[in-house]
């Protein structure tokens, strides 16, 4: 007698909105793999999160034609999939089981998250009963997401292995807190556990995948890839009621994890939007020398353009070294001057400018001459323009509105000047593609002589560390002010924040990193006196 149940955790990338797709892809992992049962992602139909596009009825007409043919393909095998389903008015995050031509039962998701990017409880009825599936001799109990995060359904249901569907976005800590959950879980219940989760990115979030088989005493038994597609085929002993040890992936370091973050979120942008190239402004700094790596290894240099935009403040190692960055990368560049630009506004500007001193308006003049090109490029040859301000600076706002901060995507959106240093030096490691003297020189945005950063902000250890207290930790200043930081800094810190609030609200997306980052994470009100 055969007591080994093979499971395939189908940890794949799935495109919001594209059905028949989405079906398609079910019903050909379901032809191409060998395994008893197949498990696939929370919401997989629709692609995660579908969000409005869940109050169009002709959505559902689309799931029922889609369920249709993949019930007609499942004969000798089951699978497992995530779909939304509306009854009697209701509308609910459901996991089928389907074999033998038919869904063999169904479970809706009963915990529904309502925090950071989530906001399932807009769109879903919270589901009231567990589901436990006979097959083959075992008895297996369907979850999804949320459920795991709670003690309640978890705790609540026996079987002997329990299947999780999931669709949870990457962030920094995000799988150790996920793994260090499951083994709770499975200790608590001793039970086995499958976490299947999906691969990808969708607009700002990317999910990492990381799919995982837990045994009772919760120790890991075996771990699919981060960042990328994988079929997880696992074999589960129906007599023990656990999982075969196999070997892991090698675990990641941090700078590993957000560099496959952000050039999956960036190729998944561009390909899923259906853009062939994209372009951006190479300054010679370092924010756009990693903004080109990150383009040029998620994307390939045939499909990445470099743009040098220099002006009179534009000093010559800065070209120089923006010209070796595109050569070491092997993309094709540019130079378009902005100096008779920049000239011909001053002087269209000169009446009305009567009697002024010269100020960051000059300076943003400057930015916005670059925008222009750079949008008229985009314009003409359909290539994507990405930006590439780091989180730094659009927090403090340390750009220009419908200037450097123009574009359809931004690398580096939620990576801190600091974290910006650490990724170069990571991705020198592998190739030496940035220049030291990239990397070593004092930042400085060039668009006056002479000028740096740190003549209106304070070093980036101490501006980082203030962001990370003020806006991932929600800490006050008076908080962030008895940690030893001075002051009048952290004041000025919080002032500029809440100030560009307008600025970012009009940012390109990117993809996001932090528990706590600007876009869905975050929603504060423009118009405020807090």
């Amino acid at each position: 007698m055969n007591n080994t149940l093979k499971i395939a955790s189908a940890q794949l990338d799935f495109m919001v909105g594209d059905i028949e797709g989405n079906c398609q892809k079910i019903i050909d992992t379901l032809k191409n793999t060998e395994a008893d049962i197949i498990v696939f992602p929370e919401l997989c139909l629709t692609g995660y999160p579908p969000e409005d596009l869940l109050f169009r009825p002709a959505l559902y007409q689309r799931i029922d034609l889609a369920l249709t043919k993949i019930k007609a393909a499942v004969s000798d095998k089951a699978i497992i999939i995530g779909y939304p389903e509306q009854h009697e008015g209701k509308t609910y995050n459901k996991a089928a089981f389907i074999s033998e031509h038919k869904i063999a039962a169904s479970y809706s998701k009963q915990i529904l998250p309502n925090y950071t990017v989530f906001d399932e409880q807009r769109y879903f009825t919270p589901g009231t009963q567990n589901c436990v599936i006979h097959y083959k001799g075992i008895k297996i109990a369907l979850l999804i997401c949320e459920d795991l995060w709670q003690p309640g359904p978890s705790n609540t249901v026996h079987a002997d292995l329990i299947i999780s569907l999931n669709a949870s976005p990457f962030a920094l800590e995000q799988q150790h807190l996920r793994e260090k959950l499951l083994s709770l879980r499975a200790s608590e219940t001793q039970t086995s556990f499958l976490y299947v989760n999906l691969v990808g990115a969708q607009d700002e979030l990317v999910f990492d995948g990381g799919s995982f088989a837990i045994n009772k005493e919760g120790i890991i038994a075996q771990q699919a890839p981060f960042f990328k597609e994988s079929i997880m085929i696992s074999e589960f002993n129906t007599s023990t009621r656990a999982f075969k040890s196999c070997p892991s992936p090698v675990a990641l370091t941090r700078e590993e994890k957000m560099y496959a973050a952000l050039g999956l979120g960036l190729r998944d942008y561009i390909n899923k939007n259906n853009f062939k190239k994209v372009i951006l402004g190479l300054s010679g700094g370092i924010d756009s020398a990693l903004s080109l790596a990150i383009a040029v290894d998620a994307l390939g240099a045939d499909r990445v353009e470099a743009i040098l935009l220099p002006s009179r403040h534009t000093l010559s190692m800065s070209n120089e070294d923006a010209i070796t960055e595109a050569n070491n990368l092997g993309v094709n560049y540019q130079i378009i001057s902005i100096e008779e630009n920049y000239k011909s506004f001053l002087e269209t500007l000169n009446p009305a400018f009567t009697k002024t001193q010269v100020d960051l308006t000059e300076q943003n003049i400057q930015a916005r001459c670059r925008a222009i090109i750079l949008m008229a490029l985009s314009n003409k040859f359909g290539s994507l323009v990405l930006t590439t301000s780091n989180k730094s600076e659009l927090t403090v706002g340390y750009s220009t509105l419908y200037g450097d901060m123009v574009g359809g995507f931004s690398v580096l959106k939620d990576v801190l000047k600091t974290d910006v240093y650490r990724l170069a030096h990571y991705r020198n490691a592998l190739s030496a593609v940035i220049p030291e003297r990239v990397i070593e020189r004092a930042p400085t945005a060039e668009l006056a002589d002479n000028q740096l950063d740190q003549d209106n902000l304070p070093p980036y250890e101490i501006l980082d560390r203030i962001i990370k207290l003020y806006i991932e930790q929600d800490q006050d200043s008076e908080a962030i002010i008895a940690q030893g930081l001075d002051a009048k800094i952290v004041n000025d810190v919080v002032k500029r924040i809440k100030f560009n609030e307008y600025k970012r609200r009009q940012a390109p997306l990117g993809v996001r990193l932090a528990k706590r980052a600007f876009g869905k994470d975050r929603r504060y009100p423009i118009t405020s006196k807090y």
